[in-house]
């Protein structure tokens, strides 16, 4: 299967070539282009790839321009940080819609399913509207303290992180309050263009995040504000998506 990746940021276009290297080996990078343009006079002098990946987001403008300059017959995965293009790619009929930093195993299924449209022959299938424009995070947490419910906007939320079996928030202004959610389930309810998981045991929002600096393995020494914790130490496996969502956001 040949395969051409419309992305034009770097990072997020080696993403893509590892996950493809890694999940299915046999395919081809046909090519890789940054721009509207690029892609139209390569699509016009190419012979059609069987899937593209395209970003939303080009260096010329927003990729379902394309649409118009080039007929796109294969199946299309757009890849994008923001969910409101959603229904651009259900317009254009695209296969599927995976929000950065893409996540490895929605990758191969995404990508499983448009193999499984070529064993069956049919048709490629518009995106399911319904998994993005329903969508919606919390605006705010609630804290019980005794009889009392204190109510934290996310929007003064600095970081979540966890201790000894425990979940915090910590709030812009040095305030911990402990919550009875993990973090885990966090992670699901706060906007990921606004916050990122940087361990197992923290979630921070990108205007807490005071300093970031190389660490030894390939990994990221990142430290937060107010300084409640101690400066978070990124995983190497994570730290291509962490500085994609910090592009990104």
């Amino acid at each position: 299967m040949k395969v051409l990746i419309i992305e034009d940021e770097i990072p997020a276009r080696q993403i893509l070539i590892k996950l493809i290297g890694k999940y299915f080996p046999d395919f081809q990078i046909a090519g890789t282009l940054d721009s509207v343009h690029a892609a139209g006079k390569w699509l016009a002098d190419n012979p059609s790839p069987d899937l593209i990946f395209m970003d939303v987001e080009l260096s010329d403008g927003k990729c379902f321009g394309l649409f118009d300059k080039a007929d796109i017959t294969c199946p299309v995965i757009v890849t994008t940080a923001y969910e409101q293009y959603a229904l651009d790619a259900f317009k254009a009929k695209c296969i599927d819609y995976l929000m950065k930093p893409i996540e490895p195993e929605a990758f191969r299924m995404s990508v499983e399913r448009c193999l499984q449209l070529f064993r069956s022959g049919e048709s490629t299938p518009s995106v399911d509207i319904k998994r993005y424009t329903k969508v919606s995070y919390k605006h705010h947490f609630t804290i019980r303290i005794g009889s009392q419910i204190i109510i934290l906007d996310v929007n003064d939320i600095a970081y979540f992180y966890s201790n000894d079996k425990s979940t915090y928030i910590v709030t812009r202004d040095g305030r911990e309050h402990m919550t009875d959610e993990p973090l885990v389930s966090i992670e699901n309810e706060v906007d990921p263009i606004r916050f990122y998981k940087l361990s197992r045991k923290c979630i921070v929002s990108m205007q807490s995040i005071y300093t970031i600096s190389k660490y030894f393995n390939s990994r990221l020494k990142v430290t937060v504000s107010p300084g409640n914790i101690e400066p978070v130490i990124v995983p190497r496996e994570r730290v291509q998506s962490f500085l994609e969502w910090l592009e990104g956001a």
